[in-house]
């Protein structure tokens, strides 16, 4: 069974053109839905492993639609590797808009922010 943590693991490996991080610790995950695939190959013989449709929808860093082209295909892209995936979907969502207080405590270590004194906190 594909679960929610499995997609996020995958998704670590999906970076955000602009800023050296992976989408996940950047916090720009808003929801991931996971639904059964009635239409995938096989999936009404007995035996066959199922096969999931995922939908993700995520707050962009940016508005520059080539970058955000690039993150959508990292994505679908990422997914296409999972052997329990049909089909994927991104939706980029306009509103909220993404802050860096959205970054995770490991996402604020990989980009430097915590620990040094000389960087604002984001919290």
């Amino acid at each position: 069974m594909l679960t929610e943590p499995d997609i996020l693991q995958a998704l670590r490996d999906c970076y955000d053109p602009v800023l050296p991080c992976n989408i996940v610790d950047l916090g720009l995950i808003r929801s991931i839905t996971i639904s059964l695939d009635p239409d995938a190959p096989g999936a009404t013989i007995p035996g066959v492993p199922q096969k999931y449709l995922v939908e993700i929808a995520i707050i962009p860093t940016q508005t520059e639609e080539a970058a955000n082209s690039q993150l959508s295909a990292q994505i679908v892209n990422r997914l296409a590797g999972l052997e329990t995936i049909s089909r994927s979907t991104v939706t980029l969502l306009d509103s909220p808009t993404w802050t860096p207080s959205n970054i995770t405590s490991a996402g604020r270590k990989t980009l430097g922010l915590d620990g040094n004194p000389h960087l604002v906190q984001i919290r």
